[in-house]
């Protein structure tokens, strides 16, 4: 299953480029952004707005503040992972804490999947 394209959440998605949050900018800036597979920030897929995606491994990466763990929050969340796992694409979710007390690990975690879904792609 895929996913259907939607143009519409394409200025959203821009908009949301520039106020990233700290630990947005610290993963994109110091890791992602010279990445190989390559990553793009706030990416449409369907209905959903991500933070970071990479295509070539299939693989969204969320950073979560505190509003991401209010139940309606939550509840949401479950339906669009659900959704994109549906679509063949793995959700990994950091609490933003995470990235700054151990950014060292979250980047770790991001290159063990890559790796790991890039060889289930071959």
């Amino acid at each position: 299953m895929s996913l259907e394209y939607n143009k519409n959440m394409i200025p959203r998605a821009k908009s949301m480029r520039q106020p990233m949050t700290k630990q947005e900018r610290h993963l994109w800036y110091d890791f992602l952004s010279g990445y190989s597979p390559r990553f793009q920030r706030q990416k449409t897929i369907g209905s959903y707005i991500v933070d970071f995606y990479c295509h070539e491994a299939k693989l969204v990466i969320e950073l979560d503040g505190a509003q991401h763990y209010e139940e309606n929050t939550m509840e949401y969340d479950a339906v669009r992972t659900e959704c994109l796992n549906a679509a063949g694409i793995e959700v990994l979710r950091f609490p933003n804490a995470a990235v700054d007390r151990d950014f060292t690990a979250v980047c770790a975690m991001v290159e063990q999947c890559v790796k790991k879904r890039m060889k289930k792609g071959e």
